[in-house]
C-alpha cells in the first residue's frame, strides 16, 4: 500500500471513531454513512457518496455498481452494522476495487461499542 493510502485510511478510521463515539453503536448503516461524510469533509477530504460505476462484460453494459463512499478518489469506504464481517463482505470489496480500479477499501462495522475495521487491498 502506498504511504498516501496509509495516511488516508488512518484519517478515515479516526473519523469513524469520532462518529461512533458521538452516535453510539447499533443505528442504521445510512446514518453512519452520512455522519462519516460530514466528519471526513471536516478533515478537508473529498468524498463521493453513492457514485455509480458502469459494469461491462465483453464490452456490453450489464449494470451499475454503487459503492457507499469513495474518499479522495482513492479509498472505498463501506460502513456496516453487522454481527461480524464475512467472506461475502470481503469478496464484495474485492469486486468493487476491481470495477473502480482502486486498490484500497475499508469495511467499518458500527454495531458494537468498539469499531471493527477490515482493510481490503488488491
Amino acid at each position: 500500500m502506498n504511504p498516501h493510502n496509509t495516511d488516508l485510511t488512518k484519517t478515515i478510521i479516526g473519523a469513524a471513531y469520532t462518529v461512533l463515539n458521538k452516535l453510539k453503536p447499533g443505528l442504521d448503516e445510512k446514518l453512519y454513512e452520512r455522519a462519516l461524510v460530514i466528519e471526513i469533509t471536516k478533515q478537508g477530504l473529498t468524498t463521493q457518496q453513492q457514485k455509480q460505476h458502469e459494469v461491462y462484460y465483453d464490452d456490453q453494459l450489464i449494470g451499475t455498481l454503487i459503492p457507499d463512499l469513495i474518499v479522495e478518489n482513492t479509498v472505498i469506504v463501506d460502513p456496516k452494522v453487522v454481527k461480524a464481517f464475512t467472506d461475502t463482505h470481503i469478496a464484495q470489496m474485492l469486486g468493487y476495487l476491481n470495477i473502480t480500479n482502486l486498490s484500497t477499501a475499508l469495511l467499518l462495522n458500527f454495531k458494537n461499542a468498539q469499531l471493527a475495521i477490515k482493510r481490503v487491498s488488491i
